[in-house]
């Protein structure tokens, strides 16, 4: 049983967010699947729909800041009034928006270098003893702590390596997770990676709603794909998903496409 089991709209003002397409007929989502992906064409309401989760859940952001203070997130946050949400369970896990990727690694590797340099001023600036033996290593471990995590330079990495770096590293135990088209910066193979850490994480008791584009990730067996596209969003087949049927089509035949272009 997931730990979001319902969003319900309670009160519709007519301005934005309520005024976008997605909202025009809206009653109640039910999310009866471990992972459930929202599709559809860019300005249905997918990513808005996943602010108001977070902001109503107060899931942190990736970079740890609350969802009270993040900037993007105030229109959300007067929106959440308008629906009633039923949860169970924890309210662990995160909200990924794929621009808060390169801050958060920054945040991280800037950590690490303060930590080293904690060491080396508490190193050079205590007496000898037990005292700045201690401090000196605790300082050290946080900054190890980092590196095996993150690694010692995350952006020695690809962009997509940093991706699923991230995800491995932060997907550590059961809990809801809300994904703004993960797939921007993966290859194919990448994206089929990303696939499978979560199928794992959701056979191990997480729950994933998930804003995308990507034919690869929507075709999660088991998962359920709702078409942002119609008011109120509906369950769609995979093979009936429009981005998949115009990938299918254009590999099939992509002189035909680019004639037309």
């Amino acid at each position: 049983m997931g730990f979001l089991r319902e969003m319900r709209l309670l009160a519709d003002t007519g301005e934005f967010p309520f005024s976008l397409p997605v909202f025009r007929d809206f009653d109640a989502l039910h999310f009866e699947s471990p992972v459930t992906f929202l599709v559809g064409e860019n300005g249905c309401g997918k990513s808005t729909l996943l602010e108001i989760i977070a902001a109503a859940l107060r899931l942190p952001s990736l970079t740890q800041r609350s969802i009270d203070t993040h900037p993007l997130m105030e229109v959300a946050r007067e929106a959440v009034r308008g629906f009633r949400f039923v949860r169970q369970g924890k309210r662990s896990g995160f909200y990924f928006r794929a621009d808060d990727v390169t801050g958060f690694l920054q945040s991280m590797r800037r950590n690490a270098e303060e930590h080293g340099e904690l060491a080396r001023h508490l190193e050079n600036t205590l007496p000898e003893g037990w005292g700045r033996d201690r401090a000196v290593g605790m300082a050290r471990a946080q900054g190890q702590a980092l590196a095996e995590r993150y690694g010692e330079d995350p952006f020695a990495q690809s962009h997509g390596e940093l991706f699923l770096a991230l995800f491995k590293a932060r997907l550590t135990a059961p809990g809801l997770y809300l994904l703004d088209e993960p797939e921007v910066p993966l290859s194919p193979t990448n994206q089929l990676a990303l696939l499978a850490m979560i199928r794992d994480a959701a056979e191990e008791g997480s729950q994933f709603v998930i804003a995308t584009h990507s034919p690869i990730l929507m075709a999660l067996p088991g998962a359920v794909i709702l078409d942002m596209d119609r008011s109120p969003p509906t369950p769609v087949a995979w093979d009936d998903v429009e981005h998949v049927a115009l990938t299918r089509a254009f590999l099939s035949h992509p002189e035909s496409f680019l004639r037309r272009l």
